[in-house]
């Protein structure tokens, strides 16, 4: 199972395990991550999954599609990295993929 690294905005860090082909909100909310509060329950339509998926790490992430992309609009603190946990599936590939939480979601 791919290890996911959950870092609040404070710098601590939770390592989870999740299931490949679970979305990132699923496995957050599954191991009590709370900054991932995930309101709408993945259907793409509150934003309170917003997260950072940093550059760099060596792991390629699917683009985000449009739907994805409009509500990052209207996040706190939106920037070129955000995505939404719930539209992120997990792969074998994203082992060890550090996901940080914004601190406006604490």
């Amino acid at each position: 199972m791919p290890r996911i690294i959950f870092q609040s905005a404070d710098g601590t860090r939770t390592e989870v395990e999740a299931a490949s082909g679970q979305s990132l909100m699923s496995a957050a909310v599954a191991h009590g991550i709370e900054e991932i509060a995930a309101e709408c329950g993945g259907a793409c339509a509150c934003g309170t999954c917003h997260c950072y998926i940093p550059e760099g790490q060596g792991i390629t992430l699917p683009e985000a599609e449009e739907m994805e992309l409009a509500m990052i609009e209207c996040v706190i603190d939106p920037r070129p990295q955000s995505r939404l946990t719930c539209q992120v599936t997990v792969s074998e590939a994203m082992d060890g993929l550090v996901v940080e939480l914004p601190a406006s979601q604490h």
